[in-house]
């Protein structure tokens, strides 16, 4: 493979560094770009996200956030580096760094000026061509295995999105919904999203 194929890739590691890096070394990182560390490796975050990816996002910030204003929960977008204990429970060993499009974390002593250490308690991903494999796959394993309550995968292309829940360790589908249904929470009852609020109609 060329290297410059290499640089290119953003849903597969990439194999022109060492492994096994950890927290202490992302800090040191000075890519151009912006990348995650997943148990270990480092993987660069997709080029500048599409318009639809944009409008995705703002939507469901201002369906979600309205309901943690008053509450002891806080929603994260993305940039924002969330630090799990993945395979070493120790903060500047831990090898997974990334960074969720929305995260709620209830928990205030986990929440740093350098980000999140430890897993949130929800955490929204917004899928795309380039992200899909690492989303479904690579965040999904440090999401379970870090015990990220509830896991939502937001599919812009088929309008629809897929919620997991963790039950006794290990992710289980909890519900998919479509444009046309109100989507609610399983660890959190009174969050309910209408999704034909959250997808934009299709202009690019």
């Amino acid at each position: 493979m060329k290297e410059e194929d290499e640089k290119n890739k953003v849903d597969e590691p990439l194999t022109l560094y060492k492994e096994n890096y950890t927290y202490a070394d992302y800090l040191k990182f000075e890519f151009e770009e912006m990348v995650e560390l997943i148990r270990g490796k480092i993987f660069k975050m997709s080029p500048a996200p599409s318009s639809n990816h944009q409008r995705i996002s703002r939507n469901l910030t201002r369906e979600v956030d309205h309901l943690f204003k008053r509450s002891k929960c806080e929603l994260f977008i993305a940039p924002f580096d969330v630090i799990l204990p993945v395979e070493n429970k120790k903060r500047n060993q831990s090898n997974t760094v990334v960074q969720p499009d929305l995260c709620i974390i209830c928990d205030a002593s986990k929440i740093e000026k350098a980000g999140c250490f430890g897993a949130p308690d929800l955490v929204i991903e917004i899928l795309s061509p380039n992200t899909s494999k690492k989303d479904l796959e690579y965040k999904y394993s440090v999401y379970e295995e870090s015990c990220v309550q509830e896991y939502w995968t937001v599919m812009p292309e088929v309008e629809a999105v897929v919620i997991y829940v963790i039950e006794n360790g290990r992710y289980q589908k909890f519900k998919a919904f479509g444009k046309e249904d109100v989507l609610y929470s399983s660890i959190f009852p009174e969050l309910k999203v209408k999704l034909e609020d959250v997808f934009p109609e299709q202009v690019d």
